[in-house]
């Protein structure tokens, strides 16, 4: 075969059609767990008065799916590129929606803690799984910006459809409605993904080593939960134990992948400048945005008293900003620069969430908008490049570890975030000051959560159940100001650290051929 024969070869290889088809199947996979995300926190306030969770358990329940996923997420990418990153993500999809039937009949706030756990598992197997396909479906790199920006354009679209979707079902149905909508697309996924998908994997990936798995999902989970606890009720003995094991842990995992000759994770990703500075940006992005997305749905319902599909509603400027950021996104990294274009939409990011210090529960919703608005812009922005930059600075066999480290760091920033901005906002709340004339028991029920104090409220004369809940509300706006003012400090930091990280990093040019 001549040299001009082989071109014309890969060319053809390069522009099938069929790789568009296939990323509209992989689309699903991602519009499953953007859906799942942003649901819970719509249906919190229903969810809390039908199983009654303390705070703590609360907090357990909005991120122990981030916990789990993040613990898995880099065993999963490392076994996705051994036994076929197809194969992985569709039992994924499938066990993940049969796990969504679980959390939709939850009878108790335990049961519902286990079930998240379970949804976590499976849902570690479906975004690593879904950009390392990309990687090995697009080898044209424009090509591969834009469907890496479809990619996370669809992310933010399904973080808009789930709350409308989610909205109309808590008017109609019950909370646990919210989990099945997932079922439909779980079905569709399985049964196209298994025709459409093209199957990739390394085709030398040595032996898995187990030892390893075992390091980093005890490490991740010991060291979030010693952050969690601590920030929660201070640095407790076992808190202070959790810490020693994650951290011992996770050092026996780095020491361990740089003596083996097939790793679970090749450290030596790390040496790149742009590939690290991409990951520590995703972390702290999220982990600053986290308090924001976990909390506003309540502050839509609970305290502005909008009803479930208007508090929806009011959340799509953020996805809209973000679906059309997203587009653009490698377009303008090309044409200005990486760092510019990550640094840019973090500073937005920050200045947004500062904007929100300013948050009272009159606020009206042009300035809610407006800041939603620019949230999505940045983010999508700034999350697109750096996923198109995590997958460039990689060689093709190794996509779904990379991937999974890209989402470890999205799902660690998140669990986090929760965890310590969370309990700003938690720890915020528990002082306010209980009304007279409130029983002890009401008031200690008022105390665990804001959709708590709404409920026992109901058991009180008017005026009084109208003075618990003002002081209620007030004391959840007073948190959620002080975790959006630290947020904007995280993202003006990271957006700083950004600017010097990705110092000449550039989007890959030349096309690959297979």
């Amino acid at each position: 075969m001549s040299r001009t024969d082989q071109f014309t070869k890969d060319a053809e290889v390069i522009r099938r059609p069929g790789r568009w088809l296939a990323l509209a199947v992989l689309l699903l996979a991602v519009l499953l767990v953007a859906v799942d995300a942003t649901v819970l926190g719509l249906a919190t306030p229903f969810l809390s008065e039908d199983l009654r969770p303390t705070a703590t358990q609360l907090l357990w329940i909005g991120d122990v799916y981030s916990f789990v996923i993040a613990g898995l997420l880099v065993t999963m990418g490392s076994l996705g590129d051994r036994v076929g990153r197809k194969k992985l993500l569709l039992i994924g999809a499938a066990a993940f929606g049969a796990v969504s039937v679980l959390n939709a009949y939850a009878t108790s706030p335990e049961t519902m803690i286990v079930a998240r756990a379970l949804l976590g598992v499976a849902g570690a197997t479906l975004m690593p799984s879904t950009l390392a396909l990309i990687r090995n479906l697009f080898h044209d790199p424009r090509e591969r910006s834009l469907a890496i920006g479809i990619w996370g354009a669809t992310a933010s679209a399904g973080a808009a459809v789930g709350p409308v979707v989610g909205g109309f079902l808590l008017e109609h149905f019950w909370w646990g409605s919210v989990f099945l909508i997932n079922l439909p697309v779980m079905v569709v996924l399985v049964l196209v993904g298994a025709k459409y998908i093209p199957e990739s994997k390394n085709p030398a990936p040595g032996p898995w080593d187990l030892p390893s798995v075992g390091l980093s999902l005890t490490g991740i989970i010991a060291v979030v939960y010693a952050v969690k606890e601590a920030a929660a009720h201070g640095p407790r003995p076992d808190v202070l134990i959790a810490a020693v094991i994650g951290a011992g842990a996770l050092t026996w995992f780095v020491r361990r992948q740089l003596t083996l000759a097939a790793p679970l994770l090749d450290m030596r990703l790390f040496h790149h400048r742009g590939f690290s500075g991409a990951v520590l940006a995703d972390l702290l992005t999220i982990l600053g945005l986290s308090g924001l997305v976990f909390f506003l749905s309540q502050f839509l319902q609970l305290v502005q008293d909008r009803r479930p599909l208007e508090a929806g509603l009011a959340e799509l400027p953020a996805a809209v900003g973000a679906v059309t950021a997203g587009l653009i996104a490698g377009y303008a990294a090309r044409r200005f620069s990486v760092r510019s274009v990550v640094s840019g939409g973090l500073a937005a990011v920050g200045l947004a969430l500062a904007a929100l210090t300013a948050l009272d529960r009159t606020t009206g919703y042009p300035m809610l908008g407006a800041v939603l608005l620019v949230v999505g812009v940045g983010a999508g922005f700034a999350f697109t490049v750096t996923a198109d930059v995590i997958l460039s600075s990689v060689p093709k066999e190794q996509a779904g570890a990379a991937s999974a480290v890209s989402e470890t760091a999205y799902e660690l920033g998140a669990a986090l975030g929760i965890a310590l901005l969370g309990s700003v906002v938690t720890g915020v709340y528990r002082d306010f000051v209980t009304p007279q004339g409130v029983p002890a028991g009401v008031a200690s029920a008022a105390h665990e959560s804001l959709g708590g104090a709404v409920e026992a409220s109901g058991v009180l004369p008017d005026a009084t159940a109208a003075a618990l809940v003002s002081a209620a509300q007030d004391a959840f706006v007073d948190g959620l100001r002080i975790a959006a003012g630290a947020g904007a400090a995280v993202l003006l930091a990271t957006a700083v650290a950004a600017w010097f990280l990705l110092r000449g990093q550039k989007l890959a040019e030349g096309v690959e051929h297979p």
